[in-house]
């Protein structure tokens, strides 16, 4: 039997047991080849994407992502946060059948502080590792965008806005002043100016006594609107581990080869970011279709991978590739690599195809061709070169791999104004529509990816 004979009998049975599975009657099943959420286009589903379509629900994938962005919140890499969103990304996947390993990296000291406000809730932020690792409890005032501090500051917690390059004379300007601590609100970049600035780490030429705090300008915002008296304590959070969450279901048919094709996202965040769209979104796309192809048959294996510790330079993603030998490096097929599928923004209404090269390669030409059998084809881009996500590592050992997300329509470079600051929540930044989009996009293409030898 041919492989394209062998692949349409698979997808007739994966249809089959698509609709089976999730229980849906002749009628209801029927609503899977209707037109798509938000597509500019009707369908053309084969009977592999009929089950697909038929059991990804953008509501079942919420349900994890109120537990990573509202419950767990911050998941900075190595820290307790992180450990706790390992933990039930992993549960998640085991509760499913699949096989899951946790595999430990180490990964750079954090200093870290938790800020308090009466009528607040808790925030986050990065401190500067030459300021001094102490409780505060004070009053603000606020200085500006200076250098210099007058009027009395004694013990009182001094608020700059940020002067980049200029942040060590601002912090032993408090100092000197006799003030508890510096809290500097951070600028928006010259480059993405429309964008809201996040967090940031004040790196001083020169240590200073007391606490330097690198805020948000969200922050900065709350303070100047009467968050006047705040409590913090600056943690050093050293000898650090993280974790990539691997989760493996096998082939259903023999697969001598070991073949496998790969769905990957990181579930961390900046500092101070519940990170619901950056990448709380993309892990639960993962979380959810490996539920709605865990009964689906296959002549490949799928991994489901969550990487750890993406926002301090792709680290988890490396340590998985650099794991690999030559055989493990052949088995690859290809990685979907998720990175913001579902902010509600409005420049982001183009769904990119990111290749580090640009090339197409197994990856973005399975996306494309779902995209146009779902009727998106005027929605999607590319592919197109860009890096900076966890498809590099990949790339880097000739591995097929490609980043998906939701940007503006004029270039990748385009992202949401929350992106990476304490308002990536889901109330602000998640579309349950883009996600649902982003669901049948990638486990259409995915699922074409399993069924092929």
């Amino acid at each position: 039997m041919s492989d394209v004979k062998r692949r349409d009998l698979l997808a007739g049975v994966a249809a089959l047991t698509g609709f089976a599975t999730v229980g849906l009657l002749p009628g209801t099943a029927s609503a899977a080849t209707r037109r798509r959420p938000g597509a500019l286009l009707p369908p053309s589903l084969t009977p592999g994407d009929r089950a697909v379509v038929a059991r990804v629900d953008a509501r079942r994938a919420m349900r994890h992502l109120r537990v990573l962005s509202d419950e767990i919140g911050w998941r900075i890499a190595g820290t307790p946060s992180e450990h706790r969103a390992a933990r039930y990304v992993a549960g998640s996947l085991r509760d499913l059948g699949y096989t899951v390993e946790l595999q430990p990296f180490p990964v750079a000291d954090k200093y870290l502080a938790e800020i308090r406000s009466r009528g607040e809730r808790a925030w986050q932020c990065s401190a500067s590792p030459q300021g001094a690792v102490a409780s505060v409890d004070g009053t603000v005032v606020d200085a500006g965008r200076v250098t210099e501090v007058t009027g009395d500051a004694r013990g009182r917690l001094v608020l700059f806005d940020r002067i980049p390059g200029m942040e060590t004379e601002q912090a032993k300007a408090a100092a000197g002043a006799g003030a508890a601590a510096a809290l500097i609100v951070n600028a928006r970049s010259v480059t993405y100016p429309e964008r809201k600035a996040g967090c940031f780490v004040p790196v001083l030429k020169e240590t200073v006594a007391i606490p330097v705090l690198g805020l948000a300008e969200y922050h900065g915002e709350r303070v100047r609107a009467g968050a006047r008296r705040l409590s913090f304590e600056v943690t050093h959070h050293s000898g650090l581990t993280s974790y990539n969450v691997l989760a493996e279901r096998k082939a259903s048919f023999p697969n001598p080869a070991g073949k496998a094709v790969i769905v990957s996202a990181h579930y961390d965040s900046v500092p101070g970011s519940p990170g619901a769209n950056d990448d709380g979104s993309g892990t639960v796309l993962c979380l959810e279709l490996a539920r709605a192809l865990k009964r689906l048959p296959t002549q490949q294996a799928i991994r489901v991978c969550l990487w750890g510790s993406e926002e301090n330079g792709l680290v988890g993603a490396r340590h998985y590739v650099k794991q690999l030998d030559e055989e493990g490096v052949a088995r690859i097929t290809g990685c979907f690599q998720n990175d913001m599928v579902a902010t509600s923004h409005p420049p982001a209404g183009t769904y990119w195809l990111l290749s580090v090269d640009g090339a197409d390669n197994t990856t973005t030409a399975a996306v494309n061709a779902a995209a146009k059998r779902l009727g998106y084809s005027d929605q999607a881009k590319g592919p197109t070169a860009r890096g900076s996500s966890d498809h590099e590592a990949f790339y880097e050992r000739g591995i097929p791999a490609g980043n998906f997300s939701w940007r503006g329509g004029e270039a990748p470079s385009q992202l949401e104004p929350l992106y990476h600051t304490p308002e990536d929540t889901i109330s602000q930044n998640v579309s349950l529509e883009r996600l649902q989009v982003s669901l049948e996009l990638i486990g259409c293409a995915l699922y074409d990816v399993a069924r092929r030898k």
